[in-house]
């Protein structure tokens, strides 16, 4: 129940609330040139691009193990009924 409750206050929050900004910050950024401003979006792509190439390698490792120890366990099985069968 919380968790709908939680989503829909989220989405009631104002826009202006998440656009909360360092006032130093805006006022640089707003009477900064465009070389500046270009240099600016440059570094927000620079300090964006690594957490979500490791976020990615870490969903890419975890979608090839997912069933790693799933088929460890029935080979482990499979082995066991095959040699009860021989011996049999």
């Amino acid at each position: 129940m919380r968790g709908p409750v939680a989503l829909l206050a989220i989405l009631a929050a104002p826009g202006v609330a998440w656009a909360q900004n360092c006032a130093l910050c805006y006022t640089q950024a707003a009477s900064a040139g465009s070389r500046m401003i270009a240099a600016l979006r440059s570094g927000i792509l620079i300090l964006v691009l690594p957490p979500m190439l490791i976020c990615l390698g870490i969903t890419w490792m975890a979608y090839k193990k997912r069933n790693q120890f799933n088929e460890d366990h029935e080979e482990g099985l499979l082995e066991e009924r095959s040699q009860e069968n021989i011996s049999n």
